[in-house]
Order: C-alpha cells, then structure tokens, then sequence
C-alpha cells in the first residue's frame, strides 16, 4: 500500500520568526537555503504574501532546490535514510535538465529548517542520502503507475498528462514508449492564464498571484469586491478554448492510425484529469476509438510510478523507495506505507 503527501509548489522568502502557527511538519515547511529563509507550500499560503513558483524551473534555480529539500526532508521523516528517489520532468525539459538533476540527487544533503512553526525548539539540521536516483519523463512515471494499478490494463495504451505546466501524451507499450507518437505542449496554464484575462474585463484582481488565481479555478469560485463570483461557466469556456486550441490539434499530429490499431485504451493522468469539462471533451474527440480512462487520483499518478521505479531500482526495499513530483502546481510525495509515518 502506498501513502501519498501533498501540497502546493508555493514558496516565499521570509525574515520572519514564526511561532505555533501549523499543526506539523508537513503544514509548517520553514526550509533554509543559503542562510534565507523560505516558507514553503501550505505555511507559504498561510503566512506569505505573495506565494509563487516559476513553471519548469531548472535544478540550477533555487526554487527547485527549495522544493527538493523539502521533499527529501518529509521521506527522510517517514523513511529514515539513506533512501531511493525518483523524479521527473516534462518531455519538453527532460533532456536539457535530466543529468542536472541526477547529479543534484544523488548524494547526501544536510537541510536545514524551523521546528518553531509547529511548536518545535527550533532550527535543526538533518543529513539525508539518496544513495540511488533515477530521472524519468512525467507521462512515463504515469504509466508505470498505470501498469501498477489498473490490474485490468491492456498491454498497450494511450496516456495523457494533463498537467499545470505542460500536456505530455505517448503510446505506452510492453516494450517501452513509442518516441514518435510522444506529445508536450502547453498545459493547464493556458486555460487559467485565459480565465485571468476574461476576469481582468471588469474585475480589478487585486495583485493575485498565479498559484491563486489556480486555485479559484479548481474551486469553481472566486471572492472580488466582498462578492462571490461562480466561476465554473467561464471555466467551461476557457477549457474547451484549450481544448480546441492546443489539446486537439497536438493529438491529430501526433497520434496515427498505426497507433490506434495498437490499442483501444487511454488514460488520462494529471490534475486536468480532474475537470469533468476537459474529460468530456476528450472523450467525445475519441468516442468509438478509444475507451478513455479516469484512475482514482489522477494527479498522483506520475509521483506513484516514479515510487514504484524506486523499488525496482533498489531491490524490492520498500522501506526506501521514493517517488517526488516536483510538479508545478502540487508537489506530491510517494512512499510505501510503513508502520510509523509522519
């Protein structure tokens, strides 16, 4: 059985002494790097002012090595060290930050951050190897999970991303993905970017950050001007603006009919998979030609697949494997349910 950590990619830097403010470690990420320290994820939407992330940042940026520490800290808690990681980038990175990243992991990092924030003593300093690390494309952590836990899977299948940052599709075989019919282009940013533009008509949005404005796109809501404004229709809209814009025309591109005799199954992995709007439009795009897919929980799935690549990487030692999507909307961390957890 696997145990799943989430929160947003938010960070803020922070000269702040805070006190008592989370319930523990997961909600009070107070991380120190370069001697600056930075509120991350949930504490960072509580306690910041303007929370934010650059999208598909490099391994050389300090947001992702903010991020990364953070990740490493909340395993190292619930596993101990040394522990097995497995992350990932989009096709559209993968190449260029693959070895970066590799390098980045593995090896021992010492991390330090504030215990204040959830009625600890203070600054601690923890040591934590990463004795193995492997680097892999988002959608492929995706269909590793796929092949882990949908029992009924067949042997070949379509899987889409659909992810904040960017949309990643391919044709998942026994044999491995097929590299022609691989997709990346832009993902759930270009419908939210949209909603934005829409609302700045005749609304002032009063400095939101993007992350925000993100999350009253999930909600289906937004508060402006003491009002509430039901966002959902206009969501509707900006999604199959998306949809039609870039989702559809980068699909007819790149998947063909000697694709489709391959295999009659796609599934959709990501938060878009979330939007009953988005997955409506694309099963009527497919309809009579696929047989499209929802997993319980699609936005976990590439951090549950990169967890399984860890425990093949290691041996079979549960007790050490770790998958960490350093995604860039959520972070979502991945390990085998162990008898102590955070």
């Amino acid at each position: 059985m696997i145990e799943v950590i989430k929160y947003p990619s938010v960070f803020e830097s922070t000269n702040l002494e805070l006190r008592n403010v989370a319930r523990d470690l997961v909600s009070g990420l107070k991380i120190f790097h370069n001697d600056v320290g930075y509120l991350v994820g949930d504490l960072a939407l509580s306690e910041g002012t303007s929370p934010h992330r650059n999208i598909n940042s490099s391994p050389d940026e300090d947001d992702y090595r903010i991020f990364l520490q953070a990740g490493l800290l909340l395993a190292s808690q619930r596993l101990g060290s040394p522990i097995t990681v497995t992350t990932g980038f989009p096709f559209s990175t993968f190449q260029v930050f693959k070895e970066k990243a590799y390098q980045l992991l593995e090896k021992e990092h010492l991390i330090e951050f504030d215990t204040h924030t959830f009625g600890g003593g203070g600054k601690k300093k923890l040591a934590v190897e990463v004795d193995r690390a492997a680097v892999l494309p988002e959608v492929v952590g995706c269909s590793i999970a796929v092949r882990q836990l949908e029992h009924n899977a067949a042997r070949n299948f379509f899987v889409i991303s659909l992810g904040y940052g960017t949309m990643e599709a391919i044709l998942s075989t026994e044999g491995g993905l097929v590299q022609r019919s691989s997709v990346s282009t832009f993902g759930l940013r270009y419908a939210v970017n949209a909603l934005t533009r829409e609302l700045q008509k005749d609304h002032y949005l009063d400095l939101k950050t993007e992350h925000q404005i993100d999350q009253y796109f999930s909600d289906g809501t937004i508060f402006l001007n003491r009002k509430r404004l039901d966002l959902r229709e206009l969501r509707k809209q900006v999604l199959t603006q998306y949809f039609r814009d870039v989702i559809s025309p980068s699909l007819r591109k790149a998947f063909t009919d000697t694709d489709f005799a391959k295999t009659e199954d796609l599934y959709l992995a990501g938060g878009g998979a979330n939007y009953v709007d988005l997955v409506n439009l694309i099963k009527e795009e497919f309809d009579g030609i696929l047989n499209v897919h929802v997993p319980q929980n699609p936005e976990q799935l590439a951090s549950i697949g990169y967890c399984y690549n860890s425990l093949a990487m290691n041996g079979g030692a549960k007790d050490k494997a770790v998958g960490l999507d350093l995604g860039n909307s959520s972070t979502i961390l991945t390990t085998f349910k162990q008898e102590k957890g955070i």
